[in-house]
């Protein structure tokens, strides 16, 4: 949708017209109407929206997904391809930190390379480089988790407000592949040898990289839905003469459970490959084959330049989803929290920043926007309010990417990396997101089972802190067989090798699993959610916020790291399956109601906002508003 400044970010639900000729002129040069149309209105049926009864009547009709662009699994393959990236370097960090380079022949076990960190071919051999232990190499991961999560605000303020989505997820890549090749400098056999200069390279390595794949993450799911040119239900007749609704929140369901489908694609290769590599090579080869992988996604952005759908950066949009919010807060503020509560829970704060509300002499010169966008703004900062909780299902997923690994590493191996097992996560994934999407959703709901957001954000908590369960029982059993006791994270034989607890390492089977069900149910919601209840020029900011509830986990993981520690960590996945489960509990007591708005919220109708580098001039009542799909039909 082409525009200039001002530039006018065009939805349906407008269908009065405040413009004389003159003005109307002046829509020409500022929105292609041609555009707009192709954009909302792809379908000939598209304005046939379903009616209540059948949405909700006793003779419902049976709701299904759009077609899928091809456009669409390109852009999930830049996804696969950066997780690939991401994961596979991620995945070798604990051992990276956490042990030292093994020793040098002859006295290391057989196979190992002190001046590469290979690990080597004993059953018990473990990479390492920098030494630091179990501790720093939590603190160091969370501190990695807690970055890459707080750059994505900064990634998605440029998107929406300056770059757009397009250029923005280009910048990143550029910068997450300097971010690569210092890491990979960090481990070649000159520097690994040099713990100083290796601890540095990598540490900026791992700040770099967390600049790029902050202002990738917010950026690259939106523009993977906004490929399907379905924004609103529709009625349609199959060619078999069924009358069905096809629903944009199943079809952005479904890209979402494939699109998580090719980021476990590329998590599960990344991961397998480069334990391989840091445990029979070493770690640049780990660090360098990601980095490899990553260098096609520019190719892959190139081709898709004139191909991909594009919103264009919305210019002071947030600030005036802020100012709107402040606009409406005035006289609610008080210091008793019971009291600020009902003021702002009285269904009046958003009424009160409708511009249809406001007499026009008395709005502030920065309000032009409508109705509908008012409320999609409600639907969105409602958004944030779920995503509120997830700190806490965060933490339960955030031991995998470390304690986990170091939980391996105590236990008879047989042979496999210690930092191999953990894929049985991405593995799962991949195995049940096509049984959910194909078998378990439409068969809930062909018995009238509606499993809303809602729901299976809550079940994704509980399901979380039964996988922290299982660990604290393998961790106890571990305690009570180690030939080190409480100390197992400790406990190694003369050559270097660990000494184990005799206990099979896919004991941890059921962790991953747990872990992965919950992430189907809570992880890919929370991309379903963010993008649609997001304003449609605020959804790369949305879903920053949401990636932005890891870094909140982070900060409180790293105020628990005293119990990543031996003889603590039973308690570490106990006190973590507790408020995963306590949270799960709060969620659907608080958002029961909102479980209950679920279609009337989806169903909304785009706003219009007027972002202009001048607003002193203008107002909503001076806008141009061209044609909309609805005035047409």
């Amino acid at each position: 949708m082409p525009v200039d400044n001002p530039e006018i970010i065009q939805t349906s639900g407008i269908t009065d017209d405040h413009t004389d000729g003159g003005r109307r002129q002046s829509v020409t040069k500022v929105v292609d109407e041609k555009a707009v149309e192709s954009y909302f209105s792809p379908d000939p049926e598209y304005h046939n929206i379903p009616t209540e009864e059948e949405l909700h009547g006793q003779n419902a009709l049976r709701r299904v997904a759009a077609p899928i662009p091809w456009a669409v699994y390109t852009v999930a393959f830049v996804e696969l391809c950066e997780r690939f990236s991401y994961y596979g370097t991620q995945v070798v960090y604990s051992n990276y930190v956490n042990h030292a380079l093994p020793l040098a022949a002859p006295n290391g076990p057989p196979g190992s390379h002190h001046n590469t960190g290979a690990g080597g071919g004993s059953s018990q051999g473990i990479s390492g480089a920098l030494g630091q232990g179990p501790e720093t190499a939590n603190g160091i991961n969370t501190f990695n988790t807690f970055w890459v999560y707080c750059v994505p605000l900064l990634g998605a303020y440029m998107a929406d407000e300056h770059w757009g989505r397009y250029k923005t997820i280009c910048i990143s890549i550029a910068i997450a592949i300097l971010g690569h090749i210092i890491l990979v400098l960090s481990a070649i056999p000159p520097i690994i040898t040099h713990q100083t200069a290796c601890y540095a390279l990598f540490m900026l390595g791992l700040i770099i990289m967390g600049f790029g794949t902050g202002g990738f993450k917010p950026n690259i799911s939106p523009l993977v839905v906004e490929q399907i040119n379905v924004t609103r239900a529709y009625v349609k007749t199959l060619s078999s003469g069924e009358r069905v609704v096809v629903d944009p929140i199943i079809t952005q369901s479904r890209i979402y459970h494939y699109f998580y489908l090719f980021i476990n694609i590329g998590a599960l290769v990344g991961q397998v490959g480069m334990v391989y590599a840091e445990k029979y090579v070493g770690f640049w080869l780990a660090f360098l084959l990601p980095t490899a992988a990553f260098l096609t996604t520019p190719f892959v952005m190139w081709w898709g330049r004139k191909r991909y759908q594009q919103r264009p950066p919305s210019g002071s949009v947030v600030g005036k989803a802020c100012k709107a919010l402040l606009y409406g807060m005035r006289g609610r503020w008080s210091l008793n929290p019971v009291t600020m509560y009902k003021r702002t829970h009285d269904g009046s704060l958003w009424e009160a920043v409708k511009p249809s509300n406001i007499q026009p002499s008395q709005r502030p010169k920065w309000m032009t926007f409508d109705d509908a966008w008012v409320d999609e703004v409600r639907r969105g900062f409602k958004a944030c309010a779920v995503f509120a909780w997830y700190p806490l299902y965060w933490l339960c997923y955030s031991q995998l990417t470390n304690n986990f690994t170091a939980q391996a590493g105590t236990m008879t191996l047989n042979g496999v990396p210690n930092d191999v097992v953990n894929n049985l996560d991405p593995f799962a994934l991949i195995i049940f997101i096509p049984i959910c999407d194909s078998f378990l959703y439409p068969g809930l709901r062909k018995l009238g089972i509606n499993f809303t957001p809602v729901k299976k954000i809550t079940a994704g908590f509980w399901l979380a802190a039964a996988a922290m369960i299982w660990a604290a029982v393998v961790q106890y059993y571990i305690y009570h067989t180690s030939p080190c006791g409480f100390q197992a994270n400790g406990c190694y034989l003369d050559d270097g090798s660990v000494n184990p607890a005799p206990i099979n390492v896919w004991a941890q089977t059921g962790c991953y699993v747990l872990i992965a069900f919950s992430e189907i149910f809570a992880s890919i919601t929370s991309l379903e959610y963010a993008y649609s209840k997001a304003p449609k020029n605020m959804r790369s900011l949305i879903q920053a916020i949401a990636l932005f509830t890891n870094a909140i986990s982070a900060a409180i993981a790293e105020a628990l790291n005293r119990l990543s520690g031996d003889p603590l960590l039973i308690w570490n996945y106990g006190v973590f399956a507790v408020l995963s489960f306590l949270g799960g509990v709060f969620f659907i007591i608080q958002f029961w109601g909102l479980d209950m708005e679920e279609d009337q919220l989806n169903l909304l109708p785009e706003g219009y906002v007027v972002a202009t580098k001048d607003e002193e001039t203008m107002s909503i009542d001076d806008a141009p508003r061209p044609t909309t799909i609805d005035e047409k039909h």
